[in-house]
């Protein structure tokens, strides 16, 4: 009864974690630079679906897609006012200047956290449920019902983002940027446009793991931090670059880290990511799904 209720809760967290972790991958495997703003992406839905609710009055399942639209609209201004003037006129990602990303993307997430910290203020916000029923009974497991609500929708957006890269003529244009983006434009695809495209999925689904989650938490400026540090553990152990490595190892963390906390320790829950980190850096450092090396 115990290790069914940590596996579906393990669940649970790992749909969250692969929210984020899924639009740090797909920046990756497009730009192969890491996006070091990525947790702000989240603290800012967070942060729009809380303020919407509270101070505005909008019902929280209208402040939940104003939410993934504010996390969208920042994603398309990051790439193109910052990132843009990095990779524009590179025929090849090797090429690219990857240091100056990592710069510019941490200067971003400096300026982002104390913007919110000066105008909005320090003090942590809990966000209104989606849904008044506390508990839920699904079989012999007791769920909270927000927790429940959320990955439900965290679900649905998975596989609706898998259908998308699969099955859509924009999923297959990322497919073929990440692979070759010299080639696919030579193809006649709009690189730029993809790499906005990217951006925008990217800051929406992160956006949405924030505001799925500030019912549970109490969003502050630095709350993004925590789950960056997750999708970059996810990003490595799934496969730099992997969205469907990124999905198999953000559930994996969110199981182990479930038993982790109950039968080694719980103060050390967050610190078994790093070590699963190390582990995987050593043993296995292309990843689950990952490859060993790739010349494009």
């Amino acid at each position: 009864m115990l290790a069914l209720d940590l596996f579906v809760n393990g669940l649970i967290f790992g749909l969250f974690y692969a929210l984020m972790a899924v639009g740090l991958a797909m920046i990756f495997g497009v730009l192969k630079v890491v996006n070091f703003a990525h947790g702000e992406f989240y603290m800012v839905g967070a942060y729009t679906y809380v303020l919407c609710a509270m101070k505005l009055g909008v019902p929280p399942w209208i402040a939940l897609p104003m939410a993934a639209a504010a996390g969208a609209a920042l994603g398309w201004t990051v790439e193109r006012l910052l990132m843009r003037p990095l990779y524009a006129g590179y025929g090849s990602w090797s090429i690219m200047k990857d240091e100056y990303a990592v710069v510019v993307t941490f200067g971003l997430s400096l300026l982002l956290v104390n913007l919110v910290d000066k105008i909005v203020g320090p003090y942590p916000y809990r966000g209104p449920p989606l849904i008044e029923t506390s508990r839920f009974a699904l079989g012999p497991v007791m769920l909270n019902g927000q927790k429940l609500i959320a990955s439900a929708i965290s679900i649905a957006l998975l596989v609706g983002l898998a259908l998308f890269i699969k099955r859509s003529l924009w999923g297959r244009q990322i497919q073929a940027v990440a692979q070759n983006r010299l080639g696919a434009s030579l193809a006649g695809i709009d690189a730029t446009r993809t790499t906005s495209l990217i951006f925008m999925i990217s800051g929406l689904l992160a956006a949405l793991a924030g505001a799925l989650l500030a019912p549970l938490i109490n969003p502050s400026p630095d709350v993004g931090s925590f789950p960056a540090i997750k999708s970059y553990v996810i990003v490595v152990l799934g496969g730099m670059g992997s969205i469907w490595g990124a999905m198999l190892a953000a559930l994996l963390l969110g199981v182990s880290e479930s038993f982790f906390a109950v039968y080694v320790s719980y103060d050390y829950r967050d610190a078994f990511g790093l070590l699963i980190l190390m582990l995987v850096l050593i043993f296995r450092p292309q990843g689950l799904i990952g490859e060993k090396g790739r010349d494009v």
